[in-house]
């Protein structure tokens, strides 16, 4: 009794509210978005490449960058993501990365446990190893966002997690600011493996927080399969097309 009066009390001079629209939300809400706001929460397909997991509308088995012998080439074998990137992913992703709000972290990692089931192929996974931030840039951010999903989703799959394996030896330009091939050319040699004997013969799950060209999940398995990964696939809270 003593807790809910005091969380009503909060409430009432700290109220709580959509990170996406703003709505006012219940003092009860374990989540960060409203009921429509989550109802919104679209996740890819029902058709999408079966490597990298953009949505495909016209069908088909891959999309243009996979097809053929194209995909062979890429040491990042499946990318996975719980949501498309739409309006209410975005305003959790932004939040997450750009406005410090790092306890959005718990529940995004929670909806990632919660859609992986949806992905059989991606089951085989030993370890979880998030996309590592360059020192200087975690330092000025605070944290690693990849990280903090990592560790809940880690915490709410049993799956166990390495978040030293991986190293940004570069700090590159923004991906953002960047067509597909100078992403590409932009990731190359960014990444280093700094625990080769931790990720040898595993089939390693890397976290980040959206998947757009996998540029950098593919820079960050090639390190991981020079240093003797069986297999890397990936695994991102939302996907843009």
């Amino acid at each position: 009794m003593k807790n809910k009066l005091l969380q009503g009390v909060l409430h009432f001079f700290f109220p709580r509210t959509c990170v996406c629209c703003g709505r006012d939300l219940s003092y009860r809400a374990t989540s960060y978005l409203c009921q429509d706001c989550t109802a919104q929460l679209t996740r890819p397909g029902p058709l999408f490449c079966v490597r990298c997991g953009v949505n495909l509308p016209s069908g088909g088995a891959h999309c243009f960058a996979c097809r053929g012998s194209k995909a062979k080439a890429y040491k990042c074998s499946l990318i996975r993501s719980a949501w498309i990137f739409n309006t209410p992913s975005r305003s959790l992703v932004h939040g997450l990365k750009y406005a410090f709000e790092d306890y959005l972290a718990e529940d995004m990692g929670l909806q990632m446990a919660r859609n992986f089931a949806y992905y059989p192929e991606l089951v085989t996974a030993e370890l979880v190893i998030p996309v590592p931030l360059f020192p200087s840039r975690q330092r000025s951010r605070g944290y690693n966002q990849s990280e903090r999903l990592a560790d809940s989703f880690s915490h709410h799959t049993g799956l166990p997690l390495l978040s030293d394996a991986l190293a940004r030896t570069r700090d590159t330009v923004s991906q953002t600011t960047l067509g597909r091939t100078a992403r590409l050319s932009n990731m190359v040699g960014a990444f280093s493996c700094v625990r080769p004997q931790a990720v040898r013969g595993k089939v390693v799950l890397l976290i980040d927080d959206v998947a757009t060209t996998g540029a950098t999940l593919e820079g960050c398995a090639r390190a991981l399969k020079l240093a003797g990964a069986k297999r890397v696939f990936a695994y991102t809270y939302a996907r843009e097309n």
